[in-house]
């Protein structure tokens, strides 16, 4: 049996508190952090090895901290931070100023094509806890949820279909039950579903793909 908190994961959950202090979850009092811990938890319930999990408790703090990847690689190695690099948007252009939501949204997932399959992973485990996220606050608020974001519903909802469409497959069968979990959490989102029954059908869906 592999050690259940070994050190250098230990050192990782901690970083992540440190890097991501102060910052909270969009129009939110939750804590930024608790994001990337229920990342990581999916992938570690999947089975994913450390250095997955510990990238995906990584995975935006180059993107949204002082963090950089020299120092994802000084202190959890070449592999973290390779993974994390594939994970990162990249927000802005070469002056400095903020990239188009659109742009950086496309680029980031056409870049995704040749990754490698633990760090697509990442990728829909962050689009799965998200969608889930979503789903919580958009059935307390109502419509004007969609107000916090950056880019419109539509949008937001058509790249979440593009990401699980064009990262599911490969060699990990791992990857397909993501695509699976966020597509039934994205039916809820949308709407597509009536919110009690598909609420009780992912429930049930991730006791069984992630235990």
């Amino acid at each position: 049996m592999r050690d259940p908190l070994t050190l250098r994961f230990e050192r990782a959950l901690r970083w992540a508190a440190i890097w991501h202090d102060g910052q909270h979850r969009k129009a939110s009092p939750t804590p930024y952090v608790q994001h990337p811990v229920a990342v990581a938890w999916i992938l570690d319930r999947l089975g994913f090895d450390e250095d997955v999990v510990i990238a995906a408790l990584l995975h935006d703090v180059v993107e949204d901290t002082e963090a950089t990847l020299d120092d994802l690689r000084d202190r959890f190695g070449d592999r973290v931070a390779g993974l994390v690099a594939h994970c990162s948007e990249r927000k802005t252009d070469d002056e400095g100023r903020q990239r188009p939501w659109i742009d950086r949204k496309r680029d980031h997932l056409e870049a995704l094509a040749t990754a490698p399959e633990a760090s697509k992973a990442i990728v829909l485990a962050d689009c799965l806890h998200n969608m889930r996220s979503m789903v919580d606050d958009l059935a307390a608020e109502g419509p004007s949820f969609w107000g916090r974001f950056n880019a419109g519903r539509d949008q937001i909802l058509e790249r979440y279909r593009l990401v699980l469409d064009r990262l599911a497959g490969g060699s990990d069968d791992r990857l397909d039950t993501l695509a699976r979990l966020g597509r039934s959490t994205l039916a809820e989102l949308a709407g597509e579903v009536r919110g009690d029954e598909s609420l009780g059908r992912s429930q049930d869906t991730r006791s069984m793909d992630l235990d």
